[in-house]
């Protein structure tokens, strides 16, 4: 807060006394500027009490002095100061109508009170209130660096913080959900936010927007959070006022000591999503026993549990980053565990069936219908099954991509479909069979014929699609089709081989070695 006109009235010793404004005198003022132009305006910035003798004045030109005036008003002036004994002995009466008919403040300053006193004044009381406010904010940080500290949670940080700026504050994910709100009552309001957020979320960081959601509401300050170009959180300061500067200096620790915890809390991420990485491709292995030994606790009843598998895909990682955000957001709040880990430039996800992260997934896409990821989903199973859900989810993700959908359960791809039946034991023992030859040519290194063949297949026969999907010439791919003609004995003009071994194909497809 900067001093007002009140306080330099009531310093003895300036002995100001007070001609015309009394009601105006809580005004704060930024700054005293001594002037004896007739248009000082061009030179001041709002906010100056301004000093003057009235040397170049036209003191008995009513019109003059009142034009003199209006022009100190607009320019934001919060008071005049003459000083009297030095050009005029007093106030002259043109100049105090002036001032009183724009209601401006009138300060008479006696013969003895120098300006530089004034300035002094001012500007030691200026010095004072920022020396207050940066002693509050490094007190400020420290508070609320302990409370972050004393949890893992943010809610601590956020009651400190809301208690320091008299208002409330939330901490939302990249999603526009609540992730922390403080105090309590503030919920509904911070709820109101989420468009906000995801716009401000889709600026570079660090950024922010002031918003208010009603004429009569708090005033909103949103904060991006996070070191990165894309931020990591969003933070949301409500107050009725706008922020002092000693407020200012808590909301700039409060996102710096953020900032902090949210990239400790990437570092574990990381450390989580290799650790995840790990379980998923020993459930993608068959081995359920050995995922759940390196699991431990860290992914709690999930393994026990009917689980779903998900794989998303999206040109663009930031989608998937939100997919990820919002799930594991309705995961926390609803006290669940969720497994996710890279899927080359993808993403696999494995949650609780019927539980609060699914329906979290399922919305999400739902909102981000045109810039969200696809999403195919495993009808449910148990980790003992986990490579044959993550491959029903890969079919399910084709289908959105090729039908342009958003979510696709692999019950409606399954429905009608002979494919499920692939999973007996028989079948893969009979494809493997059939199949054994081709993969042992590749095996020694003397070309990709079940690849190729896939591909041909695929293509239903298309030789030059199919070798642009291998990256070959067509010749290449000809003379690969023979090879496969020869090694199994059969011809590939026969629709009834070709039809057994594109389901061979499709019964001994295992996932990648990784996820």
């Amino acid at each position: 807060m900067y001093p007002t006109l009140a306080t330099l009235v009531q310093h003895t010793g300036l002995k100001l006394g007070v001609l015309t404004g009394e009601e105006r005198l809580d005004a704060g003022v930024r700054w005293a500027h001594a002037s004896e132009l007739a248009d000082p305006t061009p030179w001041l910035d709002g906010g100056e009490l301004l000093l003057t003798t009235g040397l170049h004045l036209a003191v008995s030109d009513e019109a003059e002095m009142r034009s003199y005036v209006t022009r100190l008003a607009e320019a934001g002036v919060v008071g005049l100061a003459f000083g009297v004994g030095v050009n005029h002995p007093e106030v002259p009466p043109a100049l105090l109508a002036a001032v009183r008919e724009a209601g401006l403040p009138l300060l008479e300053v006696p013969r003895r009170t120098p300006f530089l006193a004034i300035g002094k004044v001012v500007s030691a009381a200026i010095a004072s209130e920022q020396y207050r406010a940066v002693t509050a904010g490094f007190a400020a940080q420290r508070e609320l660096t302990r409370a972050a500290l004393a949890t893992d949670r943010p809610e601590a940080l956020l009651a400190k913080l809301a208690s320091l700026v008299g208002g409330w504050a939330a901490l939302y994910d990249l999603s526009g959900a609540v992730t922390a709100v403080a105090p309590g009552w503030a919920a509904r309001r911070a709820a109101r936010l989420t468009a906000e957020v995801r716009r401000l979320g889709d600026r570079p960081a660090p950024a922010s927007v002031v918003c208010a959601q009603e004429p009569d509401d708090d005033r909103v300050e949103l904060q991006s959070i996070g070191t990165a170009q894309v931020p990591r959180a969003v933070l949301a300061i409500g107050t009725g006022d706008p922020l002092g500067t000693a407020e200012r200096y808590a909301v700039q620790s409060a996102v710096a000591v953020l900032t902090l915890l949210t990239e400790r809390s990437r570092a574990y991420r990381a450390a989580e999503a290799r650790l995840g990485g790990a379980v998923l491709r020993m459930l993608l292995s068959g081995e359920p026993d050995h995922a759940r030994a390196v699991a431990g606790q860290l992914y709690g009843g999930l393994l026990d549990a009917p689980l779903r598998v998900l794989v998303g895909a999206s040109g663009e990682p930031k989608a998937l980053d939100a997919l990820r955000a919002a799930v594991e957001a309705a995961a926390a709040r609803g006290g669940e565990s969720v497994l996710t880990a890279p899927d080359g430039d993808g993403l696999v996800l494995l949650a609780a069936d019927g539980g609060a992260a699914l329906a979290a997934c399922r919305a999400h896409v739902a909102r981000e219908e045109t810039a969200g990821p696809a999403v195919g989903m495993s009808g449910p199973t148990g980790p003992a099954s986990a490579d044959a859900a993550y491959q029903q989810a890969r079919e399910a993700l084709l289908v959105a991509r090729r039908r342009g959908r958003t979510l696709v359960e692999h019950e409606d791809v399954a429905t009608g479909s002979v494919l499920p039946l692939l999973n007996d034991d028989a079948v893969r023992a009979f494809a493997d069979g059939m199949l054994r030859a081709l993969r042992a040519h590749d095996e020694h290194g003397r070309g990709d014929l079940m690849a190729s063949l896939r591909a041909w297949l695929a293509r239903h026969g298309q030789w030059d699609a199919a070798a642009a999907d291998l990256g070959v010439h067509r010749h290449t791919l000809r003379y690969r089709m023979r090879r496969v003609e020869e090694i199994l004995d059969r011809s590939l003009d026969d629709p009834d081989v070709r039809m057994e071994l594109w389901l061979a194909l499709k019964a001994t497809t295992r996932p990648p070695a990784g996820p």
